[in-house]
């Protein structure tokens, strides 16, 4: 057994002692067959971001066999707005490394994830995770490397207020109980995420914080480990789906929504990402410890695709009630190391070359943590997304526009000039603030500025030209204009949030 497994929660993985990509049909049967388990359920995104489910009754042996072989037909019309009613079935067939046994199910039940196939049993090109898995292939073909993200969850918790142990408002950050209240829930959510076979960092209470018509409002945060961009984006919905079971059950309310109302800090979705090597080490740090060449032509990448992005991380209009000026959602289109006024960040990465642990524990002269390696760690993150993005779409829009950096001839020279090392929010920076673009001010200007864009993603065959025109469609039938008036207007912003309460 390797020390990935010892202490998996993952309760297929515990049992079959093997990785979850090693997984095989005869491994699920196996599982299915001696664990007592009495249900199957397939799950799969459909275009509202959120996962359907399909429930299968375990009759016998053969019946298992064919829907793990051969999944099973659903109505893709009614799944996706861009198929006709006409030609609309779809194949649900399921990937067996996804499996997990359900924490909420009243029977015995494992799921499994699933990925779409067109009549002719190919992948359906315009399906979220298809598209997710293209770019990621893509980008290895151009680069050699590997693609992997991780998420850092944001969301809101809402109760009655007790009225006790008031948490100082928008002061949350890392709060402990009991002026956080809402800890205990946010450690269950992270055991059952881990139940379904996600790779968590940490979880912990967040800035924001509030009362309002006698509600509390506490936010909190769960972080994942960076993994491959494909479970990276598994991990993610089915974390959101835990998430509001677990508030559902245990009788709280749950907003993913990027902003709630005027003042109060919104919630995001900031995306790290990682380049490695074949072999798995890290492509991120160069010999002397900075920034590796190969990590800033992602970053210009990134630069220079940022306003289409937006298309896909920024998708209605309470997104562009949370990215407004001199609050800390970025706005202007720069990067920069440690610094959080910036569109992507390089954070603090452990390379002092010193033994911080051997001095934390008082044995300055040893060397307690020498074999961790340290380079494993640094990331650098895109902060203007948030919980509104189809997941999938938004991650393979990243992979994107990383590969694009790795095929731009000035890439290190786009970095060069978008690299900022001052809060750029700060009077006397107002003139460098004033040099860099901005992103889109709202659902129309970033549909836009994807429009411009479409042959970046299209090419490799990532994006079809009709799943573009699809997002383009939908931020265009929003009423920017109603969302402008409510940046001044409190009762309307609140009007407009309930609207787009549960995004996502």
């Amino acid at each position: 057994m390797t020390n990935e497994l010892k202490l998996s929660k993952n309760a297929v993985v515990a049992y079959l002692q093997k990785a979850p990509a090693d997984f095989t049909k005869a491994d699920i049967i196996d599982f299915i067959t001696t664990n007592g388990i009495e249900m199957v359920n397939f799950m799969y995104p459909a275009a509202d971001g959120r996962l359907k489910t399909l429930n299968f009754v375990i009759n016998n042996l053969a019946y298992l066999e064919t829907i793990l072989t051969l999944g099973e037909r659903v109505d893709g019309s009614s799944l996706f707005p861009f198929i006709e009613a006409g030609s609309s079935d779809l194949y649900v067939v399921p990937r067996f490394r996804t499996a997990f046994v359900d924490p909420f199910a009243p029977l015995p039940t494992l799921t499994m994830l699933c990925s779409y196939f067109d009549k002719d049993g190919n992948q359906l090109e315009s399906a979220p995770e298809s598209m997710l898995d293209k770019a990621c292939r893509a980008f290895t073909e151009v680069t050699g490397l590997t693609f992997n993200a991780m998420g850092e969850l944001e969301y809101y918790v809402i109760a009655p207020d007790s009225g006790t142990f008031p948490a100082t408002d928008q002061r949350g950050y890392h709060e402990s109980a009991p002026f956080a209240k809402f800890n205990d829930f946010r450690t269950l959510c992270m055991s059952y995420i881990a139940r379904t076979g996600a790779q968590i960092k940490y979880g912990h209470s967040e800035v924001g914080n509030f009362t309002l018509d006698g509600m509390v409002y506490e936010q909190n945060e769960i972080e994942f480990l960076p993994v491959d961009a494909r479970d990276a984006a598994d991990q993610l919905v089915l974390a959101k789906w835990v998430i509001r079971n677990l508030a559902q059950r245990e009788g709280l309310d749950i907003t993913f929504a990027p902003k709630i109302t005027v003042g109060k800090a919104g919630s995001g979705l900031h995306i790290h990402m990682k380049l490695t090597h074949a072999d798995g080490s890290s492509a991120m740090l160069a010999p002397e410890g900075v920034l590796s060449d190969d990590g800033r032509r992602a970053i210009a990448g990134l630069m220079d695709l940022a306003p289409a992005l937006t298309a896909f991380g920024n998708a209605n209009p309470t997104s562009y009630f949370r990215l407004v000026p001199h609050q800390e959602a970025p706005t202007n289109i720069c990067w920069g190391d440690r610094n959080r006024s910036v569109l992507v960040r390089v954070p603090l990465g452990w390379t002092a070359h010193t033994d911080m642990c051997a001095k934390a524990n008082g044995r300055e002269n040893a060397t307690v943590c020498a074999d961790v390696d340290a380079r494993q760690k640094q990331t650098f993150e895109i902060r203007s997304a948030d919980c509104s993005a189809d997941i999938y779409q938004l991650i393979a829009a990243l992979a994107v526009a990383v590969r694009h950096g790795f095929e731009m001839p000035d890439a290190l020279e786009v970095a060069a000039a978008r690299y900022v090392d001052v809060d750029i929010h700060k009077p006397e920076n107002a003139a460098r603030l004033a040099a860099l673009p901005t992103l889109p001010v709202n659902c129309r200007e970033s549909a836009e500025c994807l429009e411009k864009r479409h042959t970046i993603f299209e090419e490799y065959g990532v994006f079809p030209a009709g799943a573009l025109k699809a997002v383009e469609k939908r931020l265009r039938s929003f009423d920017d204009d109603r969302a402008a008036r409510a940046l001044s207007d409190p009762e309307l912003m609140l009007e407009i949030v309930r609207e787009y309460f549960y995004c996502g």
